[in-house]
């Protein structure tokens, strides 16, 4: 049976640290994994529920600037046979042009996690 989480979701910006969070509203962070300079949350459920990515203006290739103020931004997590893959896909507005830099992370999860998906909404 397929485990899904759909729910509205926060995204902020660390712009001296150059950290970027985003974090579904309402679920809880249990516990997390490391993925090179990724850091993934789960919740009790092991839902994934968030993420850090640090220096991510070097992972977009984009000026610290434009992460400050995205227009949208989604994110979506799956886990299937315990290969994790999250996605944030965001819209900056750039001199009247919509860039969309789209970090997707492939890992195998040492971890015996149940299939799931959650899919996670800017809100603002």
């Amino acid at each position: 049976m397929e485990r899904h989480l759909e729910q509205k979701g926060e995204l902020s910006y660390d712009f001296s640290n150059d950290i970027l969070f985003f974090k579904v509203r309402e679920r809880e962070y249990s516990h997390s994994i490391e993925v090179n300079n990724i850091v993934i949350d789960f919740d009790e459920e092991n839902f994934i529920v968030g993420m850090q990515i640090f220096d991510a203006s070097k992972l977009f290739n984009i000026p610290k600037v434009w992460l400050a103020e995205p227009k949208n931004a989604r994110f979506r997590a799956s886990i299937r046979d315990n290969r994790i893959q999250v996605s944030l896909l965001l819209e900056i507005n750039v001199r009247n042009k919509v860039y969309r830099p789209n970090p997707i992370v492939i890992q195998d999860s040492e971890e015996d996690i149940p299939d799931s998906e959650t899919v996670g909404i800017l809100a603002r």
